[in-house]
């Protein structure tokens, strides 16, 4: 079975996140028999040509949102992103977590002053240790790299930020 040649547009498309799940949704006769130009896999453009139609002619959101392959909160949501921070508010962000979490400065103190205390203490030990003193579940990485973090000097930039 010969297999199909990803198109480079697609893949880009994937990799910035912006790919459409379900382009066979989008029912707007742009997208169905307008120029190639408009492209159903593009969520991006989907959601923009979907709160430009609502706000430059006049469509009806519920008749908008549903030609677009999206529900009314999903317009509105659009139509918030695009006023908070245009065009490039509607790409996707990136899933999980912002920061550590878990690892919070006072764990970290924790974890500093164990080593400290005892040199020969491992991460998975320390994750450990976390564990039965907070009783939270950390990987003995993220312990490793939480550590790494705090003996780092600060850079020029952020030792200047916090005068």
């Amino acid at each position: 079975m010969a297999r199909r040649r990803e198109d480079p547009k697609e893949a880009a498309l994937r990799e910035a996140r912006c790919l459409n799940p379900r382009p066979e949704a989008v029912t707007d006769e742009a997208f169905t028999t307008g120029p190639e130009f408009f492209d159903a896999r593009d969520m991006v453009q989907v959601k923009y040509e979907m709160v430009r139609r609502v706000r430059a002619e006049g469509q009806p959101v519920s008749r908008a949102a549903a030609a677009f392959g999206f529900s009314r909160p999903s317009y509105y949501q659009a139509a918030a992103a695009v006023d908070a921070g245009g065009l490039a508010a509607l790409v996707p962000a990136r899933p999980g977590p912002r920061r550590a979490h878990k690892l919070t400065d006072q764990v970290v103190t924790f974890a500093r002053r164990a080593r400290d205390a005892d040199p020969s203490l491992r991460s998975p030990q320390l994750a450990e240790a976390i564990e039965q003193r907070f009783g939270i579940r950390v990987h003995p990485r993220s312990v490793e790299r939480a550590l790494a973090r705090a003996a780092a000097p600060k850079s020029a930039g952020e030792h200047a930020e916090q005068r």
